[in-house]
Order: C-alpha cells, then structure tokens, then sequence
C-alpha cells in the first residue's frame, strides 16, 4: 500500500453534487480530486436562468457552476477532465479506478455523481430550443411561465406533478400523452382529472414550431392519424430519465438505472457514495444535489477514520 498514492476521496462526476463534495472533502482537509469526463456543472450549465437558489436570485448555469468550483479549489479539491472506466475493490478495501487512457488512481471512498439526462423527444429543434421555451424541469423552471399558456408531455407521475404545479401558475396548461389513461398513481389521476389541465389523449408531438424560440407544437392523433397545432410559450418533456450508472452496474444497488442509497448517500457497498440525480429521490434540482455531496462527504470521513 505504501507504494500507491491513494485519494481520501474521488468523486466521479462535476455537476453541484460532486463540487459540493469537493468544496467539503477539501475543507475537511481531505485528499480530494474531481474527475469529470465533460464540463463541470453538468446539466446545470445548460440552465439559462436559476432563480431558486438561496442567495443568488439573479444566476445561470455557467455562471454558478464556475463558482462552485472555484470555492471547491480554494479549500484544496482539485479537478481532472477524465472520465472512469471501471472501479475495482482492492482486498484491503481501496479502490481502484482505471480512467480513460488507462491510468489508474487509488482511493479510500468514491463518491458517484454521474448524474442522469433527461429522455429526449428526438425531435427537430428540441436541442436548439432547450432553455429557449423547452424543459426538462418544471419545478426548476415553471416561475418563469406565470400566466402563460404551457404544455407538459408525459403521462407518468412526474408529468403529472408538473402539469398541476403549472396549473397553479401559467394561465393555461395541456397535458400531452400518447396513451388513452395515464400512467400515474391514482390520487394524482384524480386530482388532474378535477383540474384544469386540458388532457390531450392518444397523441404525440410530431413537430416543434419557432424560429428563435418555440412558439408551439404540432401533435398527431394516435387513432385516427388527426394533426393539430397547439400554441405555446413553454413545453415540458417529461418522460423519463436516463441514469449514468452503467459503470457501477453490478456493484451497487440499483433500481431502474437509479442508485439505491440511504439517507446517508452510503450505497450497498461500503466506501461508495451516490449524490444527486443518479440516486434515487424524489426531486432532482441543484439545491437538493449540493446537499447530497455534504451528506457525503461527511459519511466518508466517517468511513475512512474507521478503516
């Protein structure tokens, strides 16, 4: 062991879970080092507007991801642009970490912050309008729809959720499905059937409408092949999720792609961590992330003291 040079913590992943981590491990005056395959912030920097995080009412996504990995370096966490091929568990517990390339790093715990990216539409335009009147994330970004007219596609427990919570909001609220019954659970079938949303059956986007920004949608009538053109300031696509959670497949609990952890963050195998969107939770938004990478961090020092 004497001839490794092992980490206190790695932390797989840059998004606001895996910098907060690296703001606390490195406060805690622990061997810290980020690795992020892509750009820190992960999904955040896509956001062109955040204005539910305390404090900082007026920010973006870039803007506040440099931030946070500015505050992560200042207490000595450091950061390499590597992504990670696989993890091994070494007899005496360290593990493993073999990058891209083939260089390894060996660390006391790890800490999974890969996130996940929303399932797309796989339509024209839906990557340029990102941020631009389309969503992933209504909780994150329905304030800036009030008393605007909005559609949500999905039919599941999420799509649902957003479709109320907009209600309460945008003046007028469509919910999109391309089933004739919604997948979500029956109180919430109950109370958007007592709603206002107007549900739109059997049908499915087949075009996104705007120049610089989407002004609407085109749907297709699922049983009789029906077109129509509905107007919009803002869509949400809810449906689904993709964890990026395929490298520790196998060695951590998972449900659905998800990573199964405790209050915690601990997973079922002990010295790895999950934090934020690739863990299982019920709402995913940057707040919830950062307090996910201090819970971490505080049980792996915790861990480490004791082996």
């Amino acid at each position: 062991m004497s001839e490794r040079q092992v980490q206190d913590i790695v932390i797989i992943g840059g998004g606001p879970g895996g910098m907060t981590a690296g703001v606390y491990g490195g406060r805690a005056e622990l061997k810290t080092l980020i690795l992020e395959k892509n750009f820190h912030g992960g999904q955040m920097v896509s956001t062109a507007e955040i204005e539910n995080y305390p404090a900082l009412p007026d920010t973006n996504g870039v803007e506040l991801s440099n931030l946070m990995l500015e505050h992560a370096k200042k207490f000595g966490a450091k950061i390499d642009y590597k992504g990670v091929e696989k993890i091994d568990i070494e007899e005496d517990g360290i593990k493993k970490l073999t990058l891209t390339g083939g260089d390894e790093i060996y660390t006391k715990a790890v800490i999974l912050s890969m996130g996940s990216t929303p399932r797309k539409l796989g339509l024209d335009k839906e990557d340029k309008f990102t941020g631009r009147g389309l969503g992933y994330c209504a909780i994150c970004d329905g304030g800036f729809y009030r008393n605007k007219v909005v559609a949500v596609n999905g039919g599941g427990d999420t799509a649902v959720e957003d479709a109320l919570y907009l209600s309460r909001i945008a003046s007028k609220v469509y919910l999109i499905h391309r089933r004739d019954e919604l997948r979500a659970n029956k109180t919430l079938q109950t109370r958007i059937k007592e709603s206002n949303v107007e549900i739109v059956w059997n049908s499915t986007i087949k075009e996104i409408l705007g120049d610089d920004k989407l002004t609407g949608v085109i749907t297709v009538d699922k049983t009789d092949g029906s077109e129509r053109q509905i107007d919009l300031d803002g869509l949400f696509v809810a449906i689904g999720g993709i964890p990026q959670s395929s490298l520790v497949e196998g060695m951590v609990e998972l449900d659905k792609g998800y990573i199964v952890a405790n209050e915690n963050c601990e997973t079922s195998q002990p010295g790895i961590y999950a934090v934020g969107d690739i863990r299982v939770k019920s709402l995913r938004q940057v707040i919830t992330a950062a307090a996910d990478g201090a819970i971490a961090v505080h049980a792996a020092e915790k861990y480490i003291l004791e082996h």
